[in-house]
């Protein structure tokens, strides 16, 4: 029998699972691994840092549906790509990250960059082991993709100590993971669905909202909300369910609607912080809360009616009940009204002419330019909470934020994974002048790899989101908080890309269109206003 090494039945399993990009830094204890990628025909796309390598695959799984694939080497680049794994956990992403190990003959005698790897994810994911086995190498990738892939989804983290990853496996026909597994997503019960439509049926005031939990086929969401009459809501990975311009999708009066509803169907939602924790929601709605994941009905706000089940396909059942529901009343009307107000004043604030650029000018260029078929990352605070809400996403999932841990340092990954996805599509990332620094060097890898994508920074020379929390408690002692003006469009120039500095508003939109046209990874760095708001973040 003939033999492979232990890499490349590992890439072998990877692509049974139907992997065919893995993420990754190269390192000493990963080559076999990196090797069997090669030979397997698997895509390795290699970043400058492993935590960019995790979140880049996290966004990879987000965008098709599939298992993302990250591995790094063993000691600080298993710890570099921590945060993206915990990212992936409370985004509930399925994320396999691989790390190298030191040699088993070298176990707890001081080898290279030996640590126990395991232990170090034991709160954020769902599964972790070692591989100590050559010979179930397979197995152990079919283990990993059955447990992030259950429920909403969520990392798994395996190590593969080197030596193993060398020694020589018979290379037999047999599948090196069973994929047959449960995969259909399930419903409401007759019951249940008939409870849901009763109150449905039944509300004057409805409302949608949708969340990270909502996201897969959602085909007939449009139909179901039209049948409702009902004004709709979307945050996470819902962005996109509806197109940016149907007439009862609303980004403005989300909290007024809330406190007023009398039933509220929430799709996939987290009731956290960026929801209030549910306490804006009327005290005597009658909730009705679905989520695959069961520690979710109830958290914080309490479900009248609560369904385990995958929120996309009770979707589909409702649309198939779509007669019985009454359609848009006045309290559709009421809203859609004070959304057209909220965006007015918007509006005339995005006129301005102002020099340093108002935000929501900034926000209103740059989301005109990337239209409704442009993929999106979003990288920082204040700058991002304004200008998604002049987003144009049409496209479930094309806006990426980093989801409730909040992480930093997302957008250029993202938007890497996004282009390596949808190589045809416009990608782009909007970054604040603090969430640019976490990972700008990736623009080395989008230039080494000939990934153009379009970057805009709106840059105020500070964080300005924690600076005005700050100043409320310690005006006179106010540390840590500012950037200074820097000219990162002279970076990414500098590493082979195309950058630009902007100060008129005026020239936001030629600037871009510049970026684009030159085929390069581009980032156009703009200087706006400097704003004092306060993040609800904080002070809830």
């Amino acid at each position: 029998m003939s033999t492979i090494h232990g890499g490349r039945l590992i890439a072998r399993a990877l692509r049974a699972e139907g992997v065919d990009t893995v993420y990754t830094l190269t390192g000493g204890h990963i080559v076999a691994i990196l090797d069997g990628c090669v030979q397997e025909g698997i895509r390795l796309v290699d970043m400058r840092h492993e935590q960019a390598a995790a979140l880049a695959a996290e966004a990879h799984a987000r965008l098709t549906g599939t298992l993302g694939v990250a591995v790094v080497t063993a000691g600080p680049g298993v710890t570099n790509a921590i945060t993206g794994v915990a990212n992936a956990h409370w985004s509930h992403t399925p994320l396999l990250l691989i790390g190298g190990r030191h040699m088993v003959r070298q176990e707890q005698r001081g080898g290279l960059q030996e640590m126990d790897h395991p232990r170090l994810f034991e709160p954020i994911t769902r599964w972790r082991a070692t591989a100590w086995e050559s010979a179930r190498l397979g197995e152990y990738i079919g283990i990993a993709a059955r447990h992030a892939q259950a429920g909403r989804g969520g990392p798994v983290f395996l190590d593969v100590p080197m030596d193993r990853q060398f020694d020589a496996v018979g290379d037999s026909d047999r599948p090196l993971t069973d994929r047959r597994r449960a995969r259909a997503r399930h419903g409401a019960s007759p019951d249940a669905l008939d409870e849901v439509v009763e109150a449905l049926a039944g509300a004057h005031r409805p409302v949608v909202f949708a969340g990270g939990g909502f996201h897969g086929d959602v085909g007939g969401f449009t139909e179901m909300v039209r049948s409702l009459g009902a004004p709709t809501y979307l945050n996470g990975r819902a962005r996109g369910a509806l197109r940016w311009d149907d007439p009862l999708l609303g980004v403005r009066s989300r909290s007024t609607a809330l406190s007023a509803a009398d039933v509220v169907l929430a799709l996939g939602v987290d009731w956290d912080f960026r929801t209030r924790y549910g306490e804006g929601v009327n005290a005597d709605a009658i909730v009705i809360q679905v989520d695959a994941e069961p520690t979710k009905i109830g958290w914080n706000r309490p479900a009248q009616i609560g369904i385990v089940a995958d929120p996309a396909t009770v979707v589909g059942q409702l649309t198939e009940r779509a007669s019985e529901f009454k359609g848009a009343g006045t309290f559709a009307v009421e809203m859609m009204t004070a959304e057209q107000a909220a965006r007015e004043e918007a509006l005339a604030r995005s006129e301005s002419d102002e020099v340093p650029i108002a935000p929501e000018r900034f926000a209103r260029e740059v989301a005109e330019f990337f239209g409704e078929d442009g993929i999106v990352s979003v990288d920082g605070g204040d700058i991002v909470s304004t200008t998604v809400k002049w987003m144009r996403t049409s496209r479930p999932g094309w806006l990426l934020d980093p989801g409730p841990l909040g992480t930093l340092g997302t957008g250029a990954p993202y938007a890497i994974a996004a282009k390596v996805v949808h190589p045809d599509r416009l990608v782009g990332t909007v970054y604040g002048d603090g969430g640019f620094g976490f990972n700008a060097m990736e623009y080395d890898t989008m230039v080494r790899l000939g990934i153009p994508v379009v970057g805009v920074v709106g840059n105020d020379g500070q964080w300005s989101n924690i600076k005005t929390y700050h100043q409320a408690f310690f005006p006179d002692r106010v540390v840590a908080a500012d950037l200074g003006l820097r000219r990162y469009d002279l970076m990414v120039a500098g590493l082979g890309g195309y950058g630009e500095y902007v100060t008129e508003p005026s020239e936001i939109r030629p600037a871009l269109e510049r970026g684009r046209d030159s085929g390069l990874p581009a980032l156009v760095n703009v200087t706006i206003a400097r704003t004092a708001r306060m993040s609800s973040n904080y002070s809830q």
